[in-house]
């Protein structure tokens, strides 16, 4: 099962990367945790399918399940060119 496969690496990397994160603030309180994290892999993720999708809005938002909408509410709040620099 491919699929399960590929979470668990996902998931087994975001868990270390977390851990990492954490033992890096050497006993510090970490500050707003979740929404940094979340604002972390969120970036990098919406421009990776975007490009993956060429580009295409509609075929991204479908990818991550979400609107095209909400797609392009997020591409705004982190300031992502949606349109392909090749064009």
């Amino acid at each position: 099962m491919k699929d399960k496969q590929q979470t668990n690496t996902l998931q087994q990397s975001v868990e270390q990367a977390i851990r990492t994160y954490l033992a890096d603030l050497d006993g510090e309180i970490p500050c707003n945790l979740f929404d940094t994290v979340i604002a972390e892999i969120e970036q990098p993720m919406l421009q990776t399918v975007l490009q993956h999708c060429n580009h295409n809005q509609s075929k991204t938002a479908t990818y991550l399940g979400i609107n095209r909408g909400t797609l392009r509410k997020k591409l705004k709040q982190y300031q992502i060119d949606s349109i392909a620099s090749d064009r």
